[in-house]
């Protein structure tokens, strides 16, 4: 079957959830930053801190420009 643009393609498979084809499985954590509860895609290991989405870019380093 060939696809003629994107869009069809992409569509193809968007009810398998990702890279792996089941849906992430979410798990609950308390952002360290601002203290709400959030939902992340990996289990959170104690030592680590983890991030809400609004924390987040607070504590990432800035991308270099790649090109």
């Amino acid at each position: 079957m060939a696809f003629n643009d994107r869009n069809s393609f992409r569509g193809r498979d968007s009810n398998r959830g990702g890279f792996g084809g089941a849906p992430r499985e979410m798990h609950t954590a308390t952002c360290s930053d601002c203290g709400a509860e959030t939902q992340v895609p990996f289990k959170p290991d104690p030592d680590r801190p983890v991030y809400c989405r609004d924390c987040l870019p607070k504590h990432r380093k800035p991308r270099e420009n790649r090109y």
